[in-house]
């Protein structure tokens, strides 16, 4: 029998009835054998997250303050999930320690970690209840360094073999221990994160998250009216498309299986029959590729610093000192095009800001250059997808479709692995950019 790890988001655990939804997918396929669950989300737009109110409990106990009246919304909130499930479980003396230990380390001056993994702590014990599954405590099998770092090779003995006795069980997400015997979080939604780590200390065959959308789309819905669906997506192709904002997973999420290649399947607890996206390794021979592009993404906010130098191309190290000066400015780059005698650096404008007439004088200064200046106001914009290499022609349509946008393109930069073409364009034109793109190559 095969085994596949399930991570539930916080919409998937809102409420009972959304609990009921994950026993029915869970029970629905005896190799799902191992559950990760979040913390209970949002039921509706005016909600608060769990995790939300936790924090606030801790920082109000930081401040010596009574949160007495948020931890009860906290309680009532688990107690009537237990209540409308008709489980037997009782919660209280439990949710009792739980704000007992949030007012002792918020008085003692702990760090907010303890108190806000107690969300997918509840969550574990109530899903683990209800699905006849042993809880395992992440605290116990999934450890920190003395730095803060995720403990590979500690976390993979302990949780392996801890898994190889537990044919099927719950593990929280989110936390686990530090170096000191500490809770300590992952960043927010690191639960994503540890389903991967479960998943791959299982050996599992897929790691499924499931979550409130089906998959990943083609664009962003709120540009495009009703984008296609992405059946497949290699991690190489989600990497590019997350690093322009299309994201649906943790960042991090991919890395855990991505060393040993486990397909990530993102699910909708909403509509457990549609088949989502799979996050692939490498894609088989038999793999379809439904379109060219994979996806469409992007993010408005960026500066271009041009900088023009007359045989630019024959003076040793200009390209490393004209990058120094805004490492020593503590800036980092996006992308930098280039020309004979020209150098353009891309950056966000998060990162300049404040610092950038300190760079354009430096600028003169360490690399002589005839002229600088500066474009602002750039949007950037990914055509992304595996179907794009060695295809002739797929430049040719993506700006044809931007010029009968009456779109100007004011940068272009494309990768050696011709897996995605970036472009450039005023911030103004970035939402009729991404239509016209989505139009020629979708539509």
């Amino acid at each position: 029998m095969g085994v596949k790890v399930c991570k539930f988001g916080g919409t998937s655990v809102a409420d009972a009835n959304q609990f009921r939804k994950v026993q029915s997918i869970v029970k629905g396929d005896p190799e799902r054998r191992y559950v990760v669950p979040s913390a209970p989300g949002k039921r509706h737009k005016d909600d608060r997250k769990i995790t939300d109110l936790l924090y606030l409990c801790h920082e109000a106990a930081k401040q010596n303050f009574t949160f007495d009246e948020v931890f009860s919304i906290i309680a009532d909130r688990y107690e009537q999930i237990v209540r409308d499930l008709g489980l037997s479980l009782r919660l209280g003396p439990t949710l009792d320690d739980v704000r007992r230990q949030i007012a002792r380390n918020g008085a003692t001056g702990g760090t907010a970690d303890y108190a806000a993994s107690r969300g997918e702590y509840l969550s574990g014990i109530i899903t683990a209840e209800l699905l006849g599954y042993e809880f395992i405590d992440a605290a116990e099998v999934i450890f920190f360094d003395a730095q803060g770092r995720y403990d590979d090779a500690r976390t993979y003995m302990v949780l392996g073999e801890r898994l190889k006795k537990s044919p099927r069980a719950v593990v929280p997400g989110f936390y686990g221990q530090s170096a000191i015997g500490a809770v300590k979080t992952f960043s927010r939604g690191g639960s994503d994160i540890s389903g991967a780590i479960v998943a791959r200390c299982a050996g599992a065959d897929v790691y499924e998250n499931w979550t409130d959308v089906s998959g990943l789309l083609m664009a962003d819905p709120r540009i495009v009216e009703n984008p296609r669906a992405i059946d497949t997506v290699t991690y190489r192709e989600l990497r590019e498309l997350a690093y322009m904002g299309a994201t649906v997973l943790h960042d991090e999420a991919i890395f855990p299986v991505r060393k040993v290649g486990i397909p990530v399947n993102i699910r909708n607890t909403n509509d457990p029959d549609h088949p989502g996206t799979t996050i692939l390794s490498q894609p088989t021979a038999t793999t379809p590729i439904a379109h060219k592009i994979t996806g469409i993404a992007g993010r408005k906010g960026f500066t271009v610093v041009n900088v023009e130098k007359a045989m630019m191309n024959a003076e040793l190290g200009f390209g490393r000192r004209l990058l120094s000066v805004f490492e020593d400015n503590g800036v980092s780059y996006e992308h930098t095009p280039s020309g004979i005698d020209t150098m353009s650096v891309v950056v966000a404008d998060s990162q300049i800001n404040g610092k950038l007439e300190r760079i354009l004088e430096q600028l003169k200064v360490e690399c002589n250059a005839d002229a600088v200046d500066v474009d602002s106001d750039l949007a950037l914009i990914a055509t992304v997808g595996r179907g794009m290499a060695h295809t002739p022609g797929m430049a040719a349509r993506l700006f044809n479709a931007l010029a009968e946008a009456s779109v100007n393109i004011r940068m272009i930069d494309q990768g050696s692995s011709e897996l995605n073409i970036i472009v450039g364009v005023s911030g103004a034109d970035f939402e009729k950019a991404v239509r016209a793109i989505y139009r020629a190559f979708v539509d």
